[in-house]
């Protein structure tokens, strides 16, 4: 019998991701958000025949999606090269080249929405206020623009519009887990909860006739589905889940009915709840992670989801209760079962605070006794059980992965939650050491076998735990990480700025500056003795490159062992297949230096 090749570990990258979608009012099509070819672009899907078609050609992240409700067109938002600022362009609705619709260089745009008849397009901007935004409505006709608010006390983003466009509502952020909302009516201005003083956040906003519905953890520690009637100005809960917290919602006004997810650790659930009982009833979904839902006019769900070891496609819920699946993205030459699965491990902390994990460990035949240890990004997000190709790439060259959710992480409660802010450096570092300790004690992984790598707020922690507790590690993998928390807190968007000083601290206040200091990785040069490898988009926005750039000319300085690798056309992470795969490679030709070397 001939002897096939064993599939390259590499392969995995070409592995399509679909970042989201858009259903046709029609819904005799949809859009996805995918990199099919290598480069990000919008791809088209008609449900009769179930081929993808290219609708853009720009190999560029697409930022929004949306079918014009007459099929004239399709609106897009494209940023250049990962610098997130977010352009407005029409395309035509069969596909081709792109025709600017409202663009402004170096600032972004945000689709909110359109008209019943697609000719008026309703966004945010930072065009005309950098830090607090303002709203618009562009008439296509017309070719006239009209702002409709300016945003005030904190960065104030456009989220619903009612279906007859006398009514919208604006979110503003005081920080990750302070967001309240109004609702814009006949000239007043009214709060979506009782009272908008009392630190909560308000998200998932829909209009349902009249009524908004929407989910917030008001007065509560765990998201719930609420609603606000303007006619009687009443708040009201219509369903909260016995543990976890709502995070999508979408309406299908026609049954008053909402499918809402639900957020429980590392997985996700799904429900519909009827809007005027609160009835909920548990639907099985067919993956762990929830990324998207949309509901067509005909009550079908629409949902973009994946698992650990299935990649992220998009599924229809049709009327009699069957999922089909419109899409079937599968890792070259990989099986489900080729993949690996996560253990979901528990511990407590230094302090006794119960941590949650994903533990994924190799096939037996390739395994090579060493771990990566993986401190999330964020910080207030989490490490779930969603695929991550660059962990099954890992595992298919025998490293384990260990990736805990570490005080701050999303899924835990807002209390929780809540336990990062003005504390990047303390507990979730604490945290991190506890975790290691646990994964030691239970004999998972060898003291002298442990390599760190970590991005965005995870490649912050990879630095400070190099520089703080570097014994536990042979090298370290910083990628796009902040390595000075003064010097990061005032680079940030513009918009970012009135939610740092909850977030993280106020570099002009003396008692935070401190902490700040203590906190900086930049400040613990003298620990980081490992090898290094340092990763960084030259565009990102949201740490930028100087942040890099600080941190390895420091430890060569100091003549420390650093590779530093610059990626010219990316932002805050990977959006072209050449960059990803060429980071990771070396990544990987990193690990293995220094794995083969003696034990320190």
């Amino acid at each position: 019998m001939v002897q096939l090749p064993h599939p390259n570990p590499e392969h995995l990258f070409h592995t399509p991701t679909i970042l989201g979608l858009a259903v046709a009012k029609d819904e005799s099509r949809i859009a996805v958000a995918t990199n099919f070819s290598g480069r990000y672009d919008v791809w088209g899907i008609d449900l009769d025949c179930p081929f993808p078609y290219r609708l853009t050609n720009e190999g560029q992240v697409p930022h929004a999606m949306h079918f014009d409700p007459q099929g004239r067109y399709v609106l897009v938002a494209f940023d250049r090269d990962g610098d997130e600022n977010a352009q407005l362009y029409l395309v035509p609705p069969r596909g081709g080249e792109k025709q600017p619709l409202r663009t402004h260089d170096g600032r972004r745009f945000m689709f909110c929405a359109t008209s019943e008849d697609g000719n008026r397009i309703y966004y945010s901007s930072d065009k005309d206020h950098p830090t607090y935004l303002c709203g618009y409505v562009f008439d296509l006709e017309s070719g006239e623009e009209k702002m409709l608010y300016e945003g005030e006390g904190g960065p104030t983003v456009l989220v619903a519009v009612s279906d007859d466009e006398t009514s919208f509502v604006t979110a503003t952020a005081f920080a990750n887990t302070y967001q309240i909302a109004h609702l814009h009516r006949g000239g007043e201005r009214m709060s979506l909860t009782p009272d908008p003083g009392t630190p909560h956040v308000v998200d998932a906003i829909e209009f349902a006739g009249d009524l908004v519905v929407f989910a917030t953890d008001y007065q509560a520690d765990e998201r719930y589905l609420a609603s606000f009637d303007p006619q009687t100005g009443s708040f009201q809960r219509i369903f909260a889940p016995e543990q976890g917290s709502v995070t999508h919602v979408a309406v299908h006004e026609a049954s008053e009915t909402a499918y809402a997810t639900v957020m429980r650790g590392v997985i996700d659930e799904l429900y519909r709840v009827h809007l005027r009982t609160g009835a909920a009833e548990k639907l099985g979904a067919p993956c762990d992670v929830i990324g998207q839902i949309e509901v067509g006019p005909s009550g079908r769900l629409y949902l973009l989801g994946a698992s650990d070891n299935e990649p992220a496609n998009v599924w229809m819920l049709d009327l009699d209760g069957s999922w089909r699946p419109l899409t079937r993205v599968r890792p070259m030459g990989y099986a489900p079962d080729d993949l690996v699965e996560a253990e979901v491990v528990r511990f407590p902390s230094f302090d006794g605070l119960s941590i949650e994990a994903l533990l994924f460990r190799p096939k037996p035949e390739v395994a090579n006794g060493y771990t990566i240890v993986w401190p999330h990004g964020g910080p207030q997000a989490a490490e779930r059980k969603g695929f991550r190709k660059l962990f099954q790439y890992w595992l298919r060259f025998g490293y384990q992965v260990f990736a805990p959710n570490f005080r701050g992480s999303t899924g835990y409660g807002s209390t929780f939650m809540k336990l990062v802010e003005r504390d990047w450096g303390e507990g979730p570092r604490k945290d991190m050491v506890a975790s290691i300790e646990w994964l030691l004690a239970q004999g998972l992984a060898d003291r002298d076998k442990l390599f760190l790598v970590g991005g965005s707020y995870g490649g912050y922690m990879t630095l400070l735990l190099h520089g703080r507790h570097a014994d536990y590690f042979r090298a370290c993998v910083d990628i796009f990480g902040p390595s000075n928390l003064v010097t990061f807190a005032q680079s940030v968007p513009d918009f970012w700025k009135p939610i740092m000083k909850q977030w993280l601290g106020d570099p002009d206040d003396p008692a935070d500056l401190e902490r700040l200091v203590k906190d900086s990785p930049i400040t613990y040069l003298d620990g980081m003795t490992k090898p290094m490898l340092v990763i960084q988009g030259a565009n990102d926005p949201r740490v930028v490159k100087a942040e890099s750039d600080q941190i390895v000319q420091a430890l060569r300085e100091r003549g420390r062992d650093v590779e530093y690798i610059v990626f010219e056309d990316e932002g805050h992470g990977f959006m072209k297949l050449e960059n990803e795969i060429e980071a990771y490679r070396r990544t990987v030709a990193f690990l293995e230096r220094n794995r083969r070397k003696s034990a320190p």
